[in-house]
């Protein structure tokens, strides 16, 4: 069974479909055999960003539906229609993002660009049929003339030119006779429309850059709403499925394929994008982010992108779980952080082998352990699986634990190791304080000379004693110096798009990204492959970076933590809930 978007599998019993508005669409359309009884959709990002996880969201949906009926299909197109903005780089980021979550498009790739012939000749219908006109207002003019939402807007003075004098201007910016701005290919609808995308809309603009598929071909380059209803009909796209931030854009939709008349009518379906709290998913603000150096580029780990998630130590099985658990729903809401980072915890704990570090080293002399003998402890990768098998771990009398897993003068509450106290060392021995070093200058801990107690071997006491805390350590002699990053949110509102003036970046958290440079790591982990995932101990879970890290400077992210935030927010919920 596949894994598909809605965890349902390669099914095309539809009573076994998850079900939602849109799957009920479609189940109606294939009832009534409407499109032939076909399933066609697409993904159609625009190449001038890196995808985020809004984006996975809607890759799930489309990807998914077009696996869950017989002959489904799905294509993968670039809507690459504004060469300013776009790029190779992220065309081909798209499609690494889009394999990495474990889609195909097969032998459907395509591109807008390869139809911007086919749309010049559509525009040039609707001047013949008196439906478009070229405008010589400038961009502030249009806006001027467009009205508000509570007046109507005025008919450009140019509205009213001729279909020969439209064809003749039109042609003449297709063949490079202005510059940028002087003229633009206009709809003829309504400027008196409540809807303003109806207002006479751009069609067509004169842009003179070079485009990243089709070169210095073109100086005139489609809108996107023009171009994108367009590409659908071409493609044969039975249901356009986006976002709904579209849907004032749907009856602007609907007049171009019914003026145009193209041979195949898609129809255009809206469902809630994805908010998600702690965090922006606009391009526009993410590439704000990047531009300005509050990031180090699109794949840093704070970032909601793809490639951001999976350098931070993300699985794509987590992220479409991620997506199904969240649905499908005709109402923007706000998901909670918590959930994402519940469901990669989730699947990281079944997947992820168990490894020992040490994130701020405490030094620790065992006095009576011999100095020039090393044991071996065999220590499971995890502990309910035992196909993973098993590593060794050695153990001398020189450890590094916690500076946090030590107190000289502990609280109440504070079981682990304090003078005079026992603790156990994970799979090792238990070991008791008996004296604090300091520095004479800080006075801050230096060391600590305990000692250890040889009838506690595996972690265990014959005479059945029991301690409160269990620490992991790692042997200093052996001991791999290595970066850890700890990552938080990057920003510390919930919705930082609601800052007054839109001014997003002042909610910035200054501590979103900790790097310790002298965290200690048990010495098998020197050789793990970047990307490699982990948990550490009682830390939390943990990737080798797939850019920094090398063999001799290993470098690990911090992907979550262990506290499971969205447990407990489920748990409060109940209690409410129970009176």
């Amino acid at each position: 069974m596949n894994d598909t978007g809605n965890g349902q599998g390669n099914n095309t019993d539809n009573k076994e479909l998850s079900k939602d508005f849109i799957r009920n669409i479609i189940a109606e359309d294939l009832k009534t055999d409407k499109n032939n009884g076909k399933v066609v959709t697409r993904f159609p990002p625009e190449p001038n960003g890196y995808l985020h996880i809004g984006h996975a969201k809607s890759i799930c949906l489309n990807f998914g539906i077009a696996e869950e009926y017989e002959g489904g299909l799905c294509s993968l197109r670039f809507d690459d229609t504004n060469p300013l903005k776009e790029s190779t780089e992220y065309v081909e980021s798209i499609k690494s993002d889009v394999k990495w979550l474990g889609f195909d498009w097969k032998d459907r790739l395509f591109f807008t660009s390869d139809y911007f012939d086919k749309l010049y000749e559509f525009a040039e219908k609707l001047i013949k049929d008196g439906k478009a006109y070229v405008c010589s207002l400038s961009a502030d003019e249009i806006r001027q003339f467009r009205g508000t939402l509570k007046e109507p807007g005025k008919e450009s003075p140019y509205r009213n030119r001729t279909i020969e004098e439209n064809l003749d201007l039109f042609r003449r910016m297709k063949a490079g006779d202005f510059e940028d701005g002087t003229h633009v290919l206009r709809a003829k609808i309504d400027m008196s429309s409540p809807n303003l995308s109806l207002r006479d809309p751009a069609l067509f603009r004169i842009r003179r850059s070079s485009h990243h598929r089709t070169g210095d071909k073109w100086c005139i380059y489609p809108m996107y709403d023009f171009a994108h209803c367009l590409s659908d009909a071409i493609e044969g796209v039975t249901h356009s499925l986006c976002t709904l931030e579209f849907e004032n854009n749907r009856p602007l939709y609907d007049w171009v394929i019914e003026n145009v008349e193209p041979e195949f009518r898609p129809q255009q379906i809206e469902f809630a994008r994805l908010n998600l709290t702690y965090t922006v998913m606009s391009k526009r603000r993410l590439s704000e982010l990047v531009e300005g150096k509050f990031v180090s580029g699109w794949d840093d780990p704070r970032m909601p992108t793809l490639s951001g998630l999976k350098r931070k130590g993300y699985t794509p099985h987590a992220i479409r779980n991620f997506c199904d658990r969240i649905g499908i729903a005709k109402r923007d809401s706000m998901v909670d952080l918590a959930l994402l980072e519940h469901t990669i915890r989730e699947d990281l704990n079944d997947t992820a082998p168990r490894a020992m570090a040490v994130l701020n080293p405490l030094k620790v002399v065992i006095t009576n352990y011999p100095k020039d003998i090393t044991e071996e402890f065999d220590f499971p990768w995890h502990p309910q699986d035992a196909n993973m098998g098993s590593r060794k771990v050695p153990f001398s009398n020189t450890l590094y634990i916690e500076q946090d897993d030590f107190m000289e003068d502990p609280p109440k509450k504070f079981f682990r190791l304090s003078p005079g106290r026992e603790v156990r060392l994970r799979y090792a021995y238990f070991i008791k304080c008996n004296e604090v070093i300091k520095d004479e200058k800080t006075g801050q801990v230096k060391e600590l000379l305990c000692t250890y107690d040889p009838e506690t071997k595996g972690g265990s006491a014959p005479d059945g004693r029991k301690v409160k805390a269990t620490l992991h350590w790692v042997s200093t002699a052996h001991a791999v110096k290595t970066e850890v990053r700890l990552y938080d949110t990057l920003f510390t509102k919930e919705n930082p798009m609601e800052e007054k003036e839109g001014d997003f970046k002042s909610t910035i958290n200054p501590e979103s990204i900790k790097i310790l440079t002298e965290s200690m790591v048990e010495p098998v982990l020197a050789a793990a492959e970047p990307g490699t995932r982990y948990q550490f101990e009682r830390l939390g879970y943990f990737c080798v970076d797939s850019v920094d890290s090398t063999k001799e400077k290993p470098v690990f992210n911090r992907t979550v933590t262990l506290r499971d935030q969205w447990a407990k927010i489920l748990k409060q919920k109940g209690q409410k809930k129970g009176g």
